[in-house]
């Protein structure tokens, strides 16, 4: 159950961070969820594993995960178009 849990919070991180980096309509609610869990795994290397699976969702690792996938997509975008946006 706890995975089904953290999928939608890394699909709501990722969708909230397509809609701050103006990527919405270019991507789907796969690509969300993968943006907003690859987002999480970035923000616990840059925070020290301030998003991590056992210590449960709270605030702090949902913000951490955010600020992940809107680096994630800026890093995207930079490469994709050579501007982050």
């Amino acid at each position: 159950m706890g995975i089904i849990i953290w999928l939608v919070v890394g699909g709501i991180c990722g969708w909230l961070a397509s809609l701050i980096m103006r990527t919405d309509a270019q991507q789907g609610i796969i690509l969300n969820v993968v943006v907003g869990i690859v987002g999480a795994v970035i923000a616990g290397l840059l925070f020290g594993g301030g998003a991590n699976m056992n210590n449960g969702i709270t605030i702090e690792t949902f913000l951490y995960s955010l600020i992940g996938a809107v680096i994630l997509l800026a890093i995207v975008n930079l490469v994709r178009r050579g501007t982050v946006r």
